[in-house]
């Protein structure tokens, strides 16, 4: 992947981490974009060690908030690099509240604010075609029954926001169905993947008890397991031919949710253009 620049959002830990660093020791040109860069740069370090791959860099990049998906998205243009690759990586859990943009903190982060940070770039892939885009949703996609429009731009209704979340990734699965019929096939595939239960940090705002009891009953993979999904859909050789699939943790196409429908794909693109409008 010498060649290849390579965008991942939330890879300052967890599954993030350890698919960039994943990307980087394949000669990739690795792009973390986090929010916090005290948090990243250690990080940085880390995997250039690691890989010896020295070009690994931070992109500021808060997804719960459009004036920072704007300038980071400016930063990635103005270099004028291709972009061969985005892993819509980061994700929230266990929080309560609302985004900075206005939305359902779970909501707004997991998918309106990568909604936005992919069309914004949307171009710029296509240009660098054949390039990916790998959106990491989860299992709990399965339980989510649809998406309340209403619900989503209220702040988080249940206690430990396992709906709001579970929503969230439902709504991923819908960006995909729909981004592929957007985009031009020869020049972008997109690919949903569930990571499975892992051992990351993403429930940590989760009540303390509450998080004991889920990993008890939950057979944790390591961040680097939990990986192999992503890594797949962006690596993979001959996948383009079932451009949109869904892989579920062992790597494997899976169906989506039944809930998943075209006009629920229609309908949440629809509204996620308005949201994201510059009013």
């Amino acid at each position: 992947m010498s060649e290849n620049v390579a965008v991942v959002t939330g890879a300052n830990t967890g599954i993030g981490r350890a698919t960039a660093t994943e990307l980087a020791r394949n000669g990739a040109t690795v792009v973390l974009a986090c929010r916090s860069e005290a948090k990243t740069l250690p990080v940085l370090d880390d995997i250039k060690a690691q890989t010896g791959n020295d070009h690994v860099e931070f992109l500021a990049l808060d997804l719960g908030d459009f004036d920072s998906i704007r300038a980071a998205a400016a930063q990635l243009l103005e270099t004028g690099r291709s972009i061969d690759l985005l892993v819509n990586n980061a994700g929230v859990a266990g929080q309560r509240g609302m985004s900075k943009s206005g939305f359902e903190y779970t909501f707004g982060v997991n998918h309106v604010g990568h909604f936005l940070f992919t069309s914004l770039l949307l171009d710029r892939l296509v240009e660098s075609g054949p390039s990916r885009i790998v959106n990491v949703s989860s299992g709990n996609h399965f339980a989510a029954k649809g998406i309340d429009f209403g619900a989503v731009r209220r702040p988080t209704r249940t206690f430990v926001g396992l709906h709001e979340y579970n929503v969230s990734k439902l709504a991923n699965v819908c960006f995909t169905r729909k981004l592929v019929e957007r985009v031009d096939a020869e020049r972008v595939t997109v690919f949903t993947v569930n990571p499975g239960p892992v051992a990351t940090d993403v429930w940590r705002r989760m009540p303390r008890p509450l998080y004991a009891v889920f990993k008890r009953t939950r057979k944790l993979k390591s961040p680097l397991e939990g990986a192999q999904p992503s890594l797949k859909a962006a690596t993979a050789r001959g996948i383009e031919s079932i451009n949109g699939t869904y892989f579920d943790d062992d790597c494997e196409p899976k169906p989506v949710s039944t809930y998943a429908t075209a006009e629920l794909a229609d309908d949440l693109w629809r509204r996620s253009e308005e949201w994201v409008s510059p009013a």
